[in-house]
């Protein structure tokens, strides 16, 4: 799973207009915002992407505060398509911000800039207030008041953004036989410490942190909406489902506003709504496993789902001869080291987010066979295996290619 929350920054400026790099043309993030992506960190036991979807990295660039329609712009060689009649002409608008220590992207189609600009501050002010419910980096925020209270036999009332994502995490635990699992706080920093400082976690830290993990301990109780952490010294990590619900209900606020082609893009972790005007999906491009290769090893055509990609290529550390992913199995509290990606398909984002992290602990085998079993769930695995690049797709997987693609 994925690095949590990286520690908070001050909120950057709404920004919005063009950019040589978006989504819907088909690329993913630039090696500089995979860099800088790494730099900032996000997780939980497994998570930012080896190849992150359709990601821009604006930070460090002027960009104008005034709103201005961005033309359209397609991949290379796109499919046409018959255009689709708007009850109004839109235009495009692109905004960007940090929140969640990454950088949120909205792209959406608008009849003008005030209705856009509305909009798109509405869906930023959800995101920084889903920052202060469920960032593990926040000694001040909900979840780590309720990490603080673990052992206390204290039983906490919260809030329906955190009960809805502890109770869904708890799902996904138990599907992948707790190859997910938000329990893994304390193993999570101790591995963020080794990434820093180039050494692997003591061992006795390591032991002692593990003994703290088990989402089985966490109970929940729905009808006083109260959760009790059993064991002391818990800590809870969202970092592998939180972008992927912010990104709901960023997509959420923004169809609150009448805007429905959209998507929202929350450092890699997607949400796509309606397509944009005469296409049948937004183009997204699946990077390579070699994070020095830049065009995309595949092409999909999607709209009303999530895309969620966990991967290692640009969060590792080697240590000893031994490279170790960010990506920690929690069963072992050691980072993975075999090289991969996983990118997840689902209903929306939160479970795409939840599941590609899952899968990258589950491996080939019992990481499709998951994602088979899970309804709209699609799944696509690169690996490196004896010095080659193998893939692995899962049944549904096929039917997401793009049609020049296929």
């Amino acid at each position: 799973m994925k690095l949590a929350h990286a520690p908070r920054f001050m909120r950057a400026p709404l920004s919005c207009g063009t950019s040589p790099r978006l989504a819907d043309r088909g690329h993913l993030p630039s090696p500089a915002l995979r860099r800088c992506r790494k730099f900032l960190g996000l997780a939980h036991a497994c998570r930012t992407s080896a190849l992150a979807l359709g990601a821009i990295c604006l930070a460090a660039m002027a960009v104008s505060l005034t709103p201005q329609p961005a033309a359209a712009q397609h991949a290379a060689a796109p499919e046409p398509a018959a255009p689709r009649p708007e009850v109004e002409e839109l235009k495009r608008f692109e905004f960007s911000q940090v929140e969640m220590g990454v950088r949120f992207v909205l792209v959406f189609y608008a009849a003008d800039e005030q209705a856009a600009q509305t909009a798109a501050k509405a869906a930023f002010d959800r995101i920084h207030e889903l920052n202060g419910i469920l960032s593990d980096y926040d000694p001040e925020s909900e979840l780590s008041r309720l990490s603080a209270t673990a052992g206390s036999g204290q039983a906490v009332k919260v809030s329906q953004p955190l009960w809805y994502v502890l109770e869904h995490a708890r799902q996904f635990s138990e599907k992948s036989g707790g190859a997910f699992d938000v329990t893994v706080g304390r193993i999570v920093k101790l591995w963020r410490f080794a990434r820093r400082a180039k050494r692997m976690p003591p061992a006795d830290e390591l032991a002692a942190a593990l003994a703290t993990k088990d989402y089985r301990k966490v109970v929940l109780d729905p009808e006083q909406r109260t959760v009790q952490l059993l064991v002391p010294g818990t800590q809870l990590d969202l970092g592998a489902i939180a972008k992927g619900y912010a990104t709901d209900e960023a997509l959420a606020v923004l169809r609150r506003h009448g805007i429905t082609r959209a998507y929202v893009d929350g450092g890699g972790d997607l949400t796509l709504g309606e397509p944009p005007p005469g296409r049948r999906g937004w183009r997204i491009g699946v990077a390579p496993l070699d994070e020095e290769k830049t065009k995309p090893s595949e092409y999909l055509e999607l709209a009303n789902c999530g895309v969620a990609t966990s991967g290692d290529a640009f969060q590792h550390v080697t240590l000893n001869g031994t490279r170790y992913s960010h990506i920690v199995d929690p069963a072992t509290g050691l980072g993975l080291t075999d090289r991969s990606s996983v990118t997840v398909i689902a209903p929306n984002g939160m479970t795409a987010d939840a599941l590609a992290s899952a899968i990258c602990v589950l491996g080939p085998e019992r990481g499709l066979k998951l994602a088979d079993e899970s309804p709209g769930v699609s799944a696509y695995i690169v690996r490196q295996e004896d010095g080659r690049v193998v893939t692995y797709a899962s049944q549904r997987w096929a039917q997401h290619r793009a049609a020049d693609a296929q």
